[in-house]
């Protein structure tokens, strides 16, 4: 399975909602706007998150090129944000977790 962030790469969607998704960024809660697009009360990590909002996303997407009735720009801007949103956590998550050797090494008593 390819890493979740390479799939969101790998999305190639309309500039307009992408650029309208990035405008969404900076108001985004994750305990507000992720509980009430997964519909669930416990909080995923944001792996997890990713691949259910990637799932909505392709319904979502799937609708609007079947120009469907019940496609709603609204709602596939929001799970874009939360996807924007959730890379951003992952990412930093990851690089928190990676540490330049040279602090381990600095951190070591000497002997």
């Amino acid at each position: 399975m390819q890493d979740v962030l390479t799939l969101i790469s790998a999305l190639k969607r309309p500039t307009l909602l992408v650029r309208t998704a990035r405008h969404g960024v900076e108001d985004y809660n994750r305990c507000v706007h992720l509980r009430r697009l997964l519909k669930t009360e416990t909080m995923p990590g944001p792996g997890k998150a990713i691949i259910k909002l990637m799932e909505l996303e392709a319904v979502t997407n799937e609708q609007r090129i079947a120009k469907r009735a019940d496609y709603s720009v609204a709602r596939h801007i929001e799970i874009l944000v939360a996807l924007m949103c959730e890379a951003r956590i992952l990412k930093a998550t990851k690089a928190s977790r990676i540490r330049p050797v040279t602090d381990e090494v600095e951190a070591m008593p000497a002997t």
